[in-house]
């Protein structure tokens, strides 16, 4: 059991929950049951009426941290009957160690991806239920493309992973369908600006996965893991970088001022001062296996975005 917490990567969920944590606060705060500052207060001590009891959140939770342990899973699958992590910087992988067999972990995989796509029937039945018929149908195959995706990244002869898609992956499914698939599960509707702030989501996971194939580029090169760093080379990446985390900035700027009502809605400028100092980090660093300890900040600036943007929009 170990083992599989080590290959579940728990390091990886704050960041994969973050798109929900923001279209939840959006959606709430948009649709019939708008969160006043009173209620607001309430929720700070676990009462009634809060973004934590409604069943949508907890559902939406539990359903992406099933496809970010699939994906895990997967990951771990695909680069150890690869040979890409035999000599991978960083914590150790489960199959490419021999800690669990290739038949183990796709078993593990199995297991996962039914209890996932059955809590995400489950959420999609609570926020639909009957009379949206449609709607359901459209969950249900993004859940099924979910699930694809997190297989497909690193599993197969055509894994996009391998070949430089990693990012596009990365961006829609963390940021675009987290933040407005999870709006659209309260609101069923659409709000074009809640796209701006899935782009920050989503802008800002990329740059964990870039950050984590900077790290990881010699090594992939010599794997054959085409990886977009691999294809563009470490200065650019680090170019890339910077764009990645300071549109993401700027996306949800936009979507503040558009929105503007109170200063709380700026909060969120908090979680990017962490991020500034790790711009400079990397803007110096020589050393691509010191960017293995920056993975971590880069994912919890994102949660504390997260958090931040969403009690700027109901406080």
């Amino acid at each position: 059991m170990k083992n599989y917490i080590k290959a579940a990567r728990l390091r990886t969920l704050p960041l994969s929950v973050s798109g929900i944590i923001v279209g939840a606060f959006l959606g709430l705060n948009d649709s019939l049951f708008k969160i006043t500052s009173e209620q607001f207060n309430i929720a700070v001590s676990i009462g009634k009426n809060n973004i934590l009891e409604t069943p949508i959140f907890w559902l939406a939770i539990i359903t992406t941290i099933g496809f970010q342990v699939l994906s895990n899973f997967a990951n771990d699958y695909g680069d150890g009957i690869k040979g890409t992590d035999e000599n991978r910087t960083g914590e150790a992988r489960m199959v490419s160690s021999g800690a669990i067999t290739p038949a183990q972990m796709k078993r593990a995989m199995i297991i996962t991806a039914v209890f996932t796509i059955l809590v995400a029937l489950f959420l999609i039945y609570t926020a639909f239920g009957k009379d949206n018929f449609m709607y359901s149908v459209l969950f249900f195959i993004l859940g099924i493309a979910s699930i694809v995706a997190a297989i497909k990244y690193t599993v197969g002869k055509s894994a996009y992973g391998y070949s430089g898609f990693g990012d596009v992956f990365v961006f829609v499914f963390f940021g675009l369908l987290a933040v407005v698939g999870t709006y659209f599960l309260y609101t069923k509707q659409l709000e074009f600006t809640v796209f701006l702030p899935a782009f920050t989501v989503g802008l800002l996971s990329t740059a964990v996965l870039n950050l984590n194939n900077m790290r990881d580029r010699e090594n992939d090169a010599k794997s054959g893991k085409n990886t977009l760093v691999v294809k563009i080379g470490s200065e650019f990446a680090k170019y890339y970088h910077y764009y990645l985390i300071g549109a993401s900035f700027l996306f949800a700027l936009l979507y503040t001022v558009i929105h503007y009502k109170t200063p709380y809605q700026f909060l969120f400028i908090i979680a990017y001062i962490p991020l500034v100092k790790h711009l400079l980090f990397v803007m110096k660093n020589k050393e691509e296996a010191l960017l293995d300890g920056e993975l971590k900040k880069v994912a919890l600036s994102t949660f504390l975005f997260a958090i931040l943007f969403g009690i700027g929009q109901v406080l």
